[in-house]
């Protein structure tokens, strides 16, 4: 097994390259990813690099780093580069450091429509944030978002696993209040 190694980078970053600590998937996770690969014939063990990635995601301090996806590539025995198209592909995955609560507003067609091009500006002002930037305190990311196949409940974004609709500034306060407080829990 390949194991990379690893220091703490910044409060918002969990790893990157040295030799002080190591990427490894803790007992219970490396037990997950066994699961995995043995639903897939031999020679097939690619095929669980997304529900992979997405435990790396979640272990390895909320994003993607490159010893982190070469960790995966060297469990799945598949070449480093075929994990960076997929997770570079995907925007569920972060490449970044990124906030506790990723906002990901939808800014296509029936969302534009129904105002997530004001909703994506008031977040902004509110945050004091771009597109694709973290808040100095480490709590919010927002990130544009592709169709989230929601349109008839425009405009709307996900926050975690969870997704809100119907959006207007009241209720983008609220929700961002919630996330202040701790209410909102996005594992």
């Amino acid at each position: 097994m390949y194991i990379c190694g690893l220091r703490q980078r910044n409060k918002m970053s969990a790893y990157s390259v040295n030799s002080t600590s190591t990427i490894v998937f803790s007992e219970e996770n490396l037990k997950k990813v066994q699961a995995m690969v043995a639903r897939f014939p031999e020679g097939r063990q690619k095929s669980a690099l997304i529900p992979v990635l997405h435990l790396a995601q979640k272990q390895f301090g909320g994003w993607l780093d490159v010893p982190v996806m070469d960790y995966v590539a060297s469990l799945l025995k598949i070449k480093p580069i075929e994990v960076y198209e997929v997770a570079t592909f995907y925007t569920m995955f972060n490449m970044k450091p990124v906030g506790k609560y990723v906002l990901e507003v939808c800014h296509t067609g029936p969302c534009m429509l129904n105002g997530s091009d004001q909703i994506l500006d008031y977040i902004k002002e509110k945050l004091q944030i771009q597109e694709g930037e973290t808040t100095a305190d480490g709590l919010f990311t927002l990130k544009p978002a592709e169709c989230l196949g929601a349109c008839g409940y425009a405009p709307m974004m996900q926050l975690g696993k969870f997704y809100h609709e119907h959006l207007t500034k009241e209720k983008v306060d609220e929700i961002l209040d919630l996330c202040r407080s701790g209410a909102i829990n996005v594992d």
